[in-house]
Protein backbone atom coordinates (compact mmCIF):
# COMPACT_ATOMS: atom_id res chain seq x y z
CA UNK A 1 0.00 0.00 0.00
CA UNK A 2 1.30 3.53 -1.04
CA UNK A 3 2.61 5.51 2.05
CA UNK A 4 1.21 8.54 -0.04
CA UNK A 5 -1.34 10.33 2.22
CA UNK A 6 -4.70 12.00 0.99
CA UNK A 7 -4.86 16.20 1.86
CA UNK A 8 -7.22 18.24 4.07
CA UNK A 9 -8.13 21.70 2.84
CA UNK A 10 -10.76 24.73 3.61
CA UNK A 11 -13.67 24.46 1.77
CA UNK A 12 -14.75 27.58 -0.29
CA UNK A 13 -18.02 27.11 1.02
CA UNK A 14 -19.71 30.49 2.87
CA UNK A 15 -22.55 30.32 4.82
CA UNK A 16 -25.82 32.76 4.06
CA UNK A 17 -25.51 35.38 7.00
CA UNK A 18 -29.51 34.98 7.58
CA UNK A 19 -28.85 31.12 8.30
CA UNK A 20 -25.81 31.32 11.38
CA UNK A 21 -25.25 28.56 13.00
CA UNK A 22 -25.24 24.77 12.20
CA UNK A 23 -28.87 23.80 13.29
CA UNK A 24 -30.61 26.71 10.77
CA UNK A 25 -28.30 25.27 8.37
CA UNK A 26 -29.48 21.84 8.54
CA UNK A 27 -33.08 22.54 8.80
CA UNK A 28 -33.68 25.75 6.44
CA UNK A 29 -32.45 22.68 3.77
CA UNK A 30 -34.50 20.06 5.20
CA UNK A 31 -38.11 22.07 5.93
CA UNK A 32 -37.70 24.73 3.30
CA UNK A 33 -36.08 23.36 0.19
CA UNK A 34 -38.57 22.26 -2.96
CA UNK A 35 -38.49 18.84 -3.76
CA UNK A 36 -39.10 18.73 -7.53
CA UNK A 37 -36.57 16.02 -8.87
CA UNK A 38 -36.86 15.10 -12.87
CA UNK A 39 -39.55 12.52 -13.78
CA UNK A 40 -38.02 9.11 -12.16
CA UNK A 41 -38.37 5.60 -12.97
CA UNK A 42 -38.47 2.94 -10.52
CA UNK A 43 -36.63 -0.16 -11.27
CA UNK A 44 -36.67 -3.39 -8.92
CA UNK A 45 -33.57 -5.73 -8.26
CA UNK A 46 -33.92 -8.88 -6.85
CA UNK A 47 -31.23 -10.55 -4.70
CA UNK A 48 -30.05 -13.92 -4.37
CA UNK A 49 -31.60 -13.63 -0.34
CA UNK A 50 -35.13 -13.39 -1.41
CA UNK A 51 -34.74 -10.15 -0.80
CA UNK A 52 -34.97 -6.74 -2.83
CA UNK A 53 -33.85 -3.70 -3.73
CA UNK A 54 -35.19 -0.23 -5.55
CA UNK A 55 -33.48 1.52 -8.12
CA UNK A 56 -34.86 5.36 -9.39
CA UNK A 57 -33.53 6.27 -12.22
CA UNK A 58 -33.42 9.88 -13.75
CA UNK A 59 -33.84 9.71 -17.48
CA UNK A 60 -31.15 8.38 -19.42
CA UNK A 61 -28.39 10.30 -20.67
CA UNK A 62 -25.10 9.39 -22.64
CA UNK A 63 -22.10 9.67 -20.54
CA UNK A 64 -21.01 8.73 -16.89
CA UNK A 65 -23.87 7.37 -14.52
CA UNK A 66 -23.87 8.64 -10.81
CA UNK A 67 -24.87 6.21 -8.10
CA UNK A 68 -26.25 8.13 -5.19
CA UNK A 69 -26.44 7.12 -1.68
CA UNK A 70 -29.04 8.22 0.69
CA UNK A 71 -28.95 8.84 4.60
CA UNK A 72 -30.75 7.42 7.53
CA UNK A 73 -34.65 6.72 6.81
CA UNK A 74 -33.90 8.98 3.38
CA UNK A 75 -35.35 8.33 0.07
CA UNK A 76 -36.38 10.27 -3.45
CA UNK A 77 -37.67 12.70 -1.33
CA UNK A 78 -35.24 13.37 1.01
CA UNK A 79 -34.21 17.54 -0.11
CA UNK A 80 -30.60 16.47 -0.60
CA UNK A 81 -31.68 13.50 -3.09
CA UNK A 82 -33.95 15.12 -4.98
CA UNK A 83 -32.18 18.41 -5.34
CA UNK A 84 -29.31 16.83 -6.13
CA UNK A 85 -31.13 14.54 -9.05
CA UNK A 86 -32.26 17.60 -10.49
CA UNK A 87 -28.94 19.34 -10.71
CA UNK A 88 -27.09 16.49 -12.52
CA UNK A 89 -30.08 15.73 -14.37
CA UNK A 90 -29.25 19.67 -15.71
CA UNK A 91 -25.78 18.97 -16.27
CA UNK A 92 -26.40 16.33 -18.59
CA UNK A 93 -25.72 13.28 -16.33
CA UNK A 94 -28.10 10.08 -15.41
CA UNK A 95 -28.16 9.08 -11.55
CA UNK A 96 -29.46 6.49 -10.31
CA UNK A 97 -30.93 6.13 -6.10
CA UNK A 98 -30.47 3.25 -4.48
CA UNK A 99 -33.17 2.92 -1.80
CA UNK A 100 -31.55 1.30 0.74
CA UNK A 101 -33.93 -1.88 1.85
CA UNK A 102 -37.16 -1.10 3.12
CA UNK A 103 -36.62 3.02 2.61
CA UNK A 104 -38.54 2.75 -0.58
CA UNK A 105 -41.81 3.20 0.46
CA UNK A 106 -42.47 -0.69 1.19
CA UNK A 107 -40.86 -3.21 3.51
CA UNK A 108 -38.26 -5.39 2.82
CA UNK A 109 -39.22 -9.10 2.96
CA UNK A 110 -36.63 -10.05 5.44
CA UNK A 111 -36.14 -9.89 9.27
CA UNK A 112 -32.81 -7.41 8.18
CA UNK A 113 -32.88 -4.17 6.61
CA UNK A 114 -29.92 -1.97 6.44
CA UNK A 115 -27.42 -0.37 8.51
CA UNK A 116 -24.26 1.65 8.27
CA UNK A 117 -21.98 -0.61 7.33
CA UNK A 118 -23.98 -2.85 5.36
CA UNK A 119 -21.98 -2.23 2.03
CA UNK A 120 -22.59 -5.80 0.35
CA UNK A 121 -26.04 -4.60 -1.10
CA UNK A 122 -24.03 -1.48 -2.98
CA UNK A 123 -21.47 -3.77 -4.37
CA UNK A 124 -24.33 -6.15 -5.76
CA UNK A 125 -25.81 -3.33 -7.61
CA UNK A 126 -22.18 -2.04 -9.22
CA UNK A 127 -22.07 -5.43 -10.32
CA UNK A 128 -25.44 -5.74 -12.02
CA UNK A 129 -24.69 -1.92 -13.66
CA UNK A 130 -21.21 -3.31 -14.91
CA UNK A 131 -23.23 -6.37 -16.04
CA UNK A 132 -25.45 -4.48 -18.30
CA UNK A 133 -23.01 -2.02 -19.56
CA UNK A 134 -19.13 -2.59 -18.54
CA UNK A 135 -17.93 0.26 -20.35
CA UNK A 136 -19.84 2.99 -18.77
CA UNK A 137 -18.05 5.16 -16.21
CA UNK A 138 -19.43 4.92 -13.06
CA UNK A 139 -19.54 7.72 -10.07
CA UNK A 140 -20.84 7.38 -6.84
CA UNK A 141 -22.31 9.70 -4.40
CA UNK A 142 -23.25 9.44 -0.85
CA UNK A 143 -24.67 11.59 2.31
CA UNK A 144 -24.84 10.83 5.68
CA UNK A 145 -25.13 7.48 6.42
CA UNK A 146 -24.72 6.70 2.67
CA UNK A 147 -21.17 8.13 2.59
CA UNK A 148 -20.32 6.24 5.78
CA UNK A 149 -21.19 3.37 3.73
CA UNK A 150 -19.23 4.70 0.26
CA UNK A 151 -16.34 5.45 2.24
CA UNK A 152 -16.14 2.07 3.92
CA UNK A 153 -16.56 0.22 0.68
CA UNK A 154 -14.02 2.09 -1.08
CA UNK A 155 -11.54 0.84 2.00
CA UNK A 156 -12.65 -2.03 2.06
CA UNK A 157 -11.82 -2.50 -2.13
CA UNK A 158 -8.62 -0.32 -2.53
CA UNK A 159 -8.14 -1.50 -5.99
CA UNK A 160 -11.57 -1.45 -7.34
CA UNK A 161 -12.23 -0.53 -11.10
CA UNK A 162 -16.24 -0.06 -10.76
CA UNK A 163 -16.49 3.51 -9.70
CA UNK A 164 -14.01 5.92 -10.87
CA UNK A 165 -15.01 8.77 -8.65
CA UNK A 166 -16.69 9.22 -5.18
CA UNK A 167 -17.76 11.99 -2.79
CA UNK A 168 -19.31 11.62 0.25
CA UNK A 169 -21.27 14.69 2.24
CA UNK A 170 -21.72 14.76 5.75
CA UNK A 171 -20.35 11.77 7.41
CA UNK A 172 -20.82 10.11 10.54
CA UNK A 173 -17.03 8.80 10.61
CA UNK A 174 -17.15 7.03 13.87
CA UNK A 175 -20.31 6.28 15.00
CA UNK A 176 -20.07 5.71 18.75
CA UNK A 177 -18.95 9.52 18.83
CA UNK A 178 -21.88 10.42 16.33
CA UNK A 179 -24.34 8.79 18.66
CA UNK A 180 -22.93 10.54 21.73
CA UNK A 181 -23.00 13.63 20.12
CA UNK A 182 -26.74 13.17 19.01
CA UNK A 183 -27.15 13.13 22.90
CA UNK A 184 -26.53 16.81 23.48
CA UNK A 185 -28.22 19.89 23.21
CA UNK A 186 -30.56 20.80 20.73
CA UNK A 187 -29.06 17.49 18.55
CA UNK A 188 -31.49 15.36 20.83
CA UNK A 189 -34.24 17.24 18.48
CA UNK A 190 -32.68 15.23 15.22
CA UNK A 191 -32.37 11.77 17.44
CA UNK A 192 -35.92 11.89 18.98
CA UNK A 193 -37.36 12.49 15.07
CA UNK A 194 -35.24 9.68 13.55
CA UNK A 195 -35.94 7.42 16.79
CA UNK A 196 -39.57 8.05 16.17
CA UNK A 197 -39.35 6.79 12.96
CA UNK A 198 -36.61 3.85 13.15
CA UNK A 199 -39.21 2.58 15.63
CA UNK A 200 -42.50 2.62 13.66
CA UNK A 201 -40.84 0.74 10.68
CA UNK A 202 -39.78 -1.87 13.14
CA UNK A 203 -43.53 -2.05 14.52
CA UNK A 204 -44.87 -1.93 10.90
CA UNK A 205 -42.70 -4.85 10.28
CA UNK A 206 -43.85 -6.46 13.46
CA UNK A 207 -47.00 -6.75 11.61
CA UNK A 208 -45.93 -8.69 8.62
CA UNK A 209 -43.32 -11.23 10.57
CA UNK A 210 -41.96 -11.95 13.50
CA UNK A 211 -38.81 -10.56 14.21
CA UNK A 212 -36.57 -11.96 16.92
CA UNK A 213 -36.11 -8.93 18.67
CA UNK A 214 -38.09 -7.57 22.00
CA UNK A 215 -41.14 -5.32 21.29
CA UNK A 216 -42.51 -4.43 24.49
CA UNK A 217 -40.07 -1.84 25.43
CA UNK A 218 -39.07 -0.45 21.76
CA UNK A 219 -40.55 2.89 22.98
CA UNK A 220 -38.16 3.25 25.45
CA UNK A 221 -35.18 3.15 23.37
CA UNK A 222 -35.14 6.90 23.46
CA UNK A 223 -31.18 7.27 22.59
CA UNK A 224 -29.36 5.25 19.24
CA UNK A 225 -27.08 3.71 21.46
CA UNK A 226 -30.00 1.76 23.18
CA UNK A 227 -31.52 1.75 19.72
CA UNK A 228 -28.87 -0.20 17.80
CA UNK A 229 -28.01 -2.51 20.82
CA UNK A 230 -31.56 -3.81 20.98
CA UNK A 231 -32.22 -3.96 17.30
CA UNK A 232 -29.84 -3.12 14.63
CA UNK A 233 -27.20 -4.94 16.15
CA UNK A 234 -29.36 -8.49 16.87
CA UNK A 235 -31.13 -7.86 13.62
CA UNK A 236 -27.48 -7.84 11.24
CA UNK A 237 -25.67 -10.25 13.54
CA UNK A 238 -23.76 -8.01 15.57
CA UNK A 239 -22.63 -8.80 18.98
CA UNK A 240 -24.24 -5.74 20.64
CA UNK A 241 -23.97 -2.00 20.06
CA UNK A 242 -19.71 -1.59 20.48
CA UNK A 243 -19.24 -4.36 18.07
CA UNK A 244 -21.68 -3.02 15.53
CA UNK A 245 -20.28 0.90 15.48
CA UNK A 246 -16.67 -0.62 15.74
CA UNK A 247 -17.07 -2.79 12.24
CA UNK A 248 -19.29 -0.37 10.24
CA UNK A 249 -17.63 2.93 11.10
CA UNK A 250 -15.60 4.28 7.78
CA UNK A 251 -13.15 6.14 9.75
CA UNK A 252 -10.57 2.61 10.30
CA UNK A 253 -10.91 2.49 6.78
CA UNK A 254 -9.97 5.75 5.30
CA UNK A 255 -6.34 5.02 4.82
CA UNK A 256 -6.69 2.50 2.25
CA UNK A 257 -8.80 4.12 0.01
CA UNK A 258 -6.98 4.79 -3.35
CA UNK A 259 -9.96 5.50 -5.60
CA UNK A 260 -10.36 9.49 -6.03
CA UNK A 261 -12.59 10.78 -3.49
CA UNK A 262 -13.65 14.30 -2.77
CA UNK A 263 -15.33 14.74 1.07
CA UNK A 264 -17.06 17.83 1.74
CA UNK A 265 -18.00 18.20 6.21
CA UNK A 266 -18.68 20.95 8.17
CA UNK A 267 -16.81 21.37 11.48
CA UNK A 268 -20.04 22.13 13.26
CA UNK A 269 -21.66 19.54 12.04
CA UNK A 270 -24.48 18.96 14.96
CA UNK A 271 -24.63 14.98 13.86
CA UNK A 272 -20.81 14.66 15.15
CA UNK A 273 -17.89 16.09 17.15
CA UNK A 274 -14.90 17.88 15.85
CA UNK A 275 -12.87 15.04 17.16
CA UNK A 276 -14.70 12.29 14.68
CA UNK A 277 -13.19 14.43 11.72
CA UNK A 278 -10.63 12.13 10.55
CA UNK A 279 -6.76 13.84 9.99
CA UNK A 280 -4.96 14.34 6.74
CA UNK A 281 -2.32 11.06 7.78
CA UNK A 282 -5.35 9.27 8.58
CA UNK A 283 -6.88 9.31 5.11
CA UNK A 284 -5.82 7.59 1.65
CA UNK A 285 -3.74 8.32 -1.29
CA UNK A 286 -6.80 9.53 -3.06
CA UNK A 287 -8.94 10.79 -0.30
CA UNK A 288 -9.35 14.85 -0.78
CA UNK A 289 -11.21 16.19 2.53
CA UNK A 290 -13.07 19.82 2.34
CA UNK A 291 -13.56 21.17 5.56
CA UNK A 292 -15.82 23.99 6.12
CA UNK A 293 -16.42 26.11 9.08
CA UNK A 294 -19.74 26.18 8.87
CA UNK A 295 -22.37 24.31 7.00
CA UNK A 296 -24.01 21.88 9.75
CA UNK A 297 -25.18 18.42 8.41
CA UNK A 298 -26.31 18.13 5.09
CA UNK A 299 -27.41 21.76 5.03
CA UNK A 300 -24.74 24.09 2.99
CA UNK A 301 -26.86 27.18 2.26
CA UNK A 302 -25.56 30.09 0.73
CA UNK A 303 -27.03 33.18 -0.75
CA UNK A 304 -27.21 36.99 -0.45
CA UNK A 305 -31.04 36.34 0.44
CA UNK A 306 -34.02 33.90 2.08
CA UNK A 307 -35.96 34.30 -0.86
CA UNK A 308 -32.88 33.01 -3.51
CA UNK A 309 -30.96 30.27 -1.23
CA UNK A 310 -28.21 28.40 -3.39
CA UNK A 311 -27.85 24.94 -2.52
CA UNK A 312 -24.11 24.70 -2.56
CA UNK A 313 -23.55 21.04 -2.83
CA UNK A 314 -25.51 20.63 -5.76
CA UNK A 315 -22.89 23.29 -7.41
CA UNK A 316 -19.70 21.50 -5.78
CA UNK A 317 -20.47 17.68 -6.66
CA UNK A 318 -21.55 18.97 -9.91
CA UNK A 319 -17.95 20.71 -10.00
CA UNK A 320 -16.33 17.81 -9.01
CA UNK A 321 -17.88 15.54 -11.14
CA UNK A 322 -17.19 17.72 -14.34
CA UNK A 323 -13.65 17.98 -13.15
CA UNK A 324 -11.22 15.90 -15.62
CA UNK A 325 -9.68 12.93 -12.95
Amino acid sequence: MSSIRGIVTESRFRAAWWLPGAHLQTLFAQGFRRRRPPPLRRERLELDDGDFLDLDWTPARTGPLVVLLHGLEGSRHSHYAAGLMQSLHRRGLQVVLLNFRGCSGEPNRLTRSYHSGETADFSTLLQRLRARDPRRVLYAVGVSLGGNVLLKWLGENPVQTSVARAIAVSVPFELDKAAHRLRRGLSRAYEYYLLRKLQAKIRAKSALMPLPIRLDGLSRLNSFHRFDDAVTAPLHGFNGVDDYYRQSSCRAYLSRILTPTVILQARDDPFLSADAIPRCDELGAGVRLELSRHGGHVGFVAGRWPWRPCYWLDHRIGEILATPT
